[in-house]
């Protein structure tokens, strides 16, 4: 992590940016708003892991948007590519400690709600762990006993709140579930995730969220519905749907992103 902590400090250059937004599927273009971009591969930094999925571009991108300091992740691991839910743990440790203080994750993810069609926004108010495993296996000290009864932040989901107030995006809030991937749920398996109470399934998030936590970050999530869930419309789920319907609701979510860093952060 030393390494990659020292050459993130020495191509920023003096930038020093306090919240990390992890660009999802449908949010690579934000990178394209960056002022004055440092860009660094995940390939030249020590310990990041290279994502092999479409649309994961694989790079940090650190400079002001929408003029606060930022510093964006284009793309994940994921743990259905690696076997590994701790994949991302090397990316979260090295930004506490460049000094990121605050996370903001996106998804694209399929939701349980027939009212919340494929185009919403959903902020995340909680989670449930269906994968199975966790990033903290193995981790030998005490620390690994993270509380997670606040995982998404009080503040900053207000925050997502107001600005998706001025920008007038429907916001809808609910509670995401972790599925491992690659392959999409079944329909009983979403008959299962709507009586525990979860409002949109997806494959990733959970993970850097415990891990966020357990590095002492604050954390807020926002999932990008691409589809409705398997058995709902009696169609077949796809990889490729989830690419078309991204942008759609990715651009909404720019919004939101855009009118919360115009507003500045208040422990700035």
């Amino acid at each position: 992590m030393k390494e990659a902590v020292d050459l993130l400090v020495e191509k920023l250059g003096g930038l020093a940016p306090r919240t990390a937004l992890v660009l999802g599927s449908g949010l690579g273009g934000l990178v394209g708003e960056v002022e004055n971009p440092v860009r660094i591969s995940y390939a030249d930094l020590p310990g990041f892991p290279v994502s092999g999925v479409t649309g994961h571009a694989g790079a940090v991108v650190a400079g002001h948007f929408a003029g606060t300091p930022v510093l964006m992740l284009a793309g994940r691991a994921h743990y259905y590519e690696h076997g590994n839910a701790a994949a991302m743990r090397p990316v979260i440790e090295a930004l506490s400690g460049i000094g990121i203080t605050r996370l903001l994750l996106t998804n694209a993810a399929g939701s349980v709600d027939p009212d919340m069609l494929p185009g919403s926004v959903m902020l995340v108010d909680d989670h449930i762990n269906f994968a199975g495993t966790n990033p903290l296996f193995g981790e030998p000290s005490d620390r690994r006993f993270v509380g997670m009864t606040e995982a998404y932040d009080t503040g900053l989901r207000a925050a997502i709140v107001r600005a998706a107030e001025a920008a007038e995006v429907e916001l809808h809030r609910g509670v995401y579930m972790w599925f491992s991937g690659p392959s999409f749920e079944t329909p009983a398996e979403i008959r299962v995730a709507r009586m525990l109470g979860a409002n949109a399934v997806g494959m990733s998030t959970v993970p850097e969220v415990i891990l966020a936590r357990f590095c002492g970050l604050k954390v807020a999530a926002c999932s990008v519905i691409t589809n409705l869930a398997a058995g709902m419309t009696g169609a077949e789920l796809s990889h490729e749907e989830t690419k078309d319907m991204a942008p759609i609701g990715g651009a909404r979510l720019a919004r939101v992103f855009r009118a919360m860093f115009a507003e500045g952060f208040a422990d700035e």
